[in-house]
């Protein structure tokens, strides 16, 4: 599984093969969509040297929950990341 820091599993992203993108963790939080500062999910977790968005004390946070709010608003990312809370 290539999940990023907030949940989204970017093998199953169409950003993948429509924009050749190998996921959020191997562009250190700065795929294209995300403008010249990156991601700000990836850089909060990152900056609490976390692994993901799940092993936050603020899990989930209002920035998540509003990050993802439009794109699926199923929660498919936040389910994503309960199931790697123990890993």
């Amino acid at each position: 599984m290539n999940f990023s820091s907030c949940g989204t599993d970017c093998d199953a992203c169409t950003y993948k093969t429509s924009h050749n993108c190998p996921g959020c963790k191997a562009l250190e939080g700065k795929p294209f969509w995300s403008g010249e500062g990156g991601c700000d999910l990836f850089a909060c977790a990152d900056g609490k040297a976390l692994p993901h968005c799940g092993k936050c004390g603020e899990f989930p946070c209002e920035r998540l929950i509003t990050a993802h709010k439009n794109e699926n608003p199923d929660g498919i990312e936040i389910e994503n990341l309960r199931s790697l809370i123990n890993t």
